[in-house]
């Protein structure tokens, strides 16, 4: 009888954790998923080499840093600078290729990495914000 008891409060126990970790993964995910990403005019954009931060949102779980190039008022370099992961693949790189190709930040995501590409993208806008002319 003990040996039962002693096993529902662990399971009760784990239920309890299990329901506060996703509590806390949903929390980051709604924050990433809200990300506007609307702030830059591209038509506005002085030449030079900008470098932007993302925080990672409320846990750090997606902090970034990307450095972006302008020149003749369009943006045709983005360089991982610190946190970027793209598994090997070439995930970021076909990311930030999207945004120099449509001179936009209103892209596809990467599949599979929606929210993280979203975090990347941050980053970027906030390099991208020094580089609006008034």
């Amino acid at each position: 009888m003990t040996g039962w008891i002693i096993a529902l409060i662990i399971v009760a126990g784990l239920a309890i954790a299990g329901g506060i970790g996703w509590s806390k993964l949903k929390e980051e995910h709604d924050e990433a998923r809200s990300l506007p990403l609307n702030a830059v005019d591209f038509s506005k954009l002085k030449d030079g080499t900008y470098t932007g931060h993302y925080e990672g949102g409320m846990y750090k779980w997606r902090v970034n840093t990307a450095k972006v190039t302008v020149a003749s008022g369009k943006v045709s370099q983005i360089e991982p600078v610190s946190g970027i992961e793209d598994q090997g693949n070439g995930s970021t790189k076909m990311l930030y290729d999207r945004v120099i190709a449509s001179q936009s930040l209103q892209v596809d995501t990467i599949s599979g990495a929606t929210l993280t590409s979203k975090a990347y993208l941050q980053a970027v806008e906030n390099a991208l914000l020094q580089a609006q002319s008034e």
